[in-house]
């Protein structure tokens, strides 16, 4: 984008615009540049009078939380999108649904169905990141995944128009889905089931248990770095790694959790080549030693 567009953005769109914005702090690795531009939309009309002067000059990254995302040490050439606080809405609809805001944690969305009396959302409460990413990637854990409570999806696209996806026009796999990539998603909706708040309660204090034991906390980490390679063999693949990499390796200040051999870690000033060194030794040392061909589940921007 040339100067002359991004003057008209500033003087034009409503909304919190920063132009080369460092991208540092937005996300958990604690690793990046900065983003040309930087847009936080409040709420819908200022989201679509963006997309709409817009008109897809240059490439657009949707950000959530950050909690699995790997922002380049160069400048971003492109917008990064950042929802605001009016897209963080929850209400309970006829007892058992829930209407949520794209940016509403996953773990907020779990305690707000236990408040309510709502089963089926346990397994929320251990995984990082926003409701929107987690539709995204059908992220799950113990069993479950997002497509499990989905009924439907809100987004707008690139030219502003807003839509209503239902569950059943959305084929999902694991770690993905068939929604158009290019879609900003605003709510969603999803199925609860009525029951015991104390059960509830007692689901989600087990499965956290179960989390903090296997998996490292208070440290920079992007979360699982490769997916299950589900396709190839039955063995998970923090088995796979454990079994074929020298964990001790490390690239600057990026390395493997010593907890969980699938969780690397920044532990101080690690750069984005640092660790797509370490995901990339990885990656050729499993193939080597085993055949099988590792995915990231953690997203690389470009």
């Amino acid at each position: 984008m040339n100067l002359e567009d991004i003057k008209i953005f500033s003087e034009k769109i409503p909304g919190k615009i920063f132009f080369n914005y460092n991208l540092k702090k937005n996300n958990w690795f604690n690793i990046g540049g900065k983003t040309k531009i930087f847009f936080k939309p409040e709420d819908l009309n200022e989201l679509i009078s963006f997309l709409k002067l817009y008109n897809n000059r240059s490439k657009i990254f949707i950000l959530g939380a950050g909690s699995n995302i790997l922002f380049p040490d160069s400048t971003f050439e492109g917008t990064v999108i950042k929802l605001g606080k009016n897209f963080s809405n929850l209400t309970i609809l006829n007892k058992e649904i829930i209407i949520a805001g794209s940016i509403i944690s996953d773990k907020k969305l779990s305690e707000f169905a236990c408040d309510n009396n709502l089963s089926g959302f346990e397994f929320l409460s251990c995984i990082p990141g926003t409701i929107g990413g987690g539709i995204r990637m059908n992220s799950g854990c113990f069993g479950r995944e997002f497509k499990d409570v989905l009924l439907s999806v809100q987004a707008v696209d690139m030219s502003g128009k807003v839509i209503t996806i239902p569950r059943d026009k959305i084929n999902f796999s694991y770690r993905g889905c068939s929604l158009p990539k290019d879609l900003i998603f605003l709510s969603a909706s999803f199925q609860g089931k009525l029951s015991n708040k104390n059960l509830i309660n007692e689901t989600i204090i087990a499965l956290k248990k179960k989390k903090e034991l296997s998996q490292p906390t208070q440290v920079k980490t992007g979360g699982s770095t490769f997916k299950n390679p589900i396709e190839q063999t039955d063995e998970k693949v923090w088995e796979i790694i454990k079994r074929s990499v020298p964990l001790n390796v490390q690239f600057g200040d990026a390395m493997i959790s010593k907890k969980h051999c699938n969780f690397f870690i920044n532990k101080g000033n690690a750069s984005c080549q640092d660790m797509k060194k370490l995901v990339k030794f990885v990656k050729d040392q499993v193939f080597s030693k085993t055949g099988i061909k590792l995915s990231l589940e953690i997203i690389l921007v470009e």
